[in-house]
């Protein structure tokens, strides 16, 4: 199981949304994400997070919150453990990336784009202001089968 971030960076009202359209053999192609990646060998998930915004951005986090962990089973894509962030606190400049292109976005406004279908479900999760969560996601191929949250004690 593939361990990675994903941060959501907030300026005024809106989230700082990534469309992955630059790589057609992206398993995210087309989808609107948030700013994250893949933990390295011996890197915590907090050293992920900041280099990772960084990388992509430009940025550099000066605050976050820890909102949960997802876990991602599907029958096309490697099981995926992800740990979730949102931050209002950076500083820096947005540079553009290879990934694909940068657009703030209304939180009202989020739920129309190209989303994985499970994004609404964690993202209505960070607005409610739920307590750490623990979440499973099951898809089939690109679709959202069903989901879970399951008890924590954090």
């Amino acid at each position: 199981m593939k361990k990675t971030t994903l941060c959501y960076l907030i300026k005024d009202d809106s989230y700082l949304m990534l469309k992955r359209d630059k790589k057609t053999n992206d398993p995210n192609h087309s989808k609107y994400i948030g700013v994250g990646g893949k933990v390295e060998p011996c890197e915590s998930v907090t050293e992920c997070l900041l280099r990772e915004v960084y990388e992509e951005t430009g940025f550099k986090l000066t605050g976050y919150h820890y909102h949960g962990i997802v876990y991602f089973h599907s029958d096309t894509f490697e099981s995926e453990e992800m740990h979730l962030f949102t931050s209002s606190e950076y500083l820096g400049t947005l540079k553009e990336t290879i990934e694909g292109s940068f657009y703030y976005v209304n939180q009202s406004e989020v739920y129309e784009l190209n989303l994985w279908e499970g994004d609404p479900i964690f993202l209505k999760a960070i607005e409610e202001k739920r307590p750490f969560f623990r979440l499973n996601l099951y898809y089939e191929k690109d679709k959202l089968i069903s989901h879970q949250f399951l008890e924590t004690h954090e």
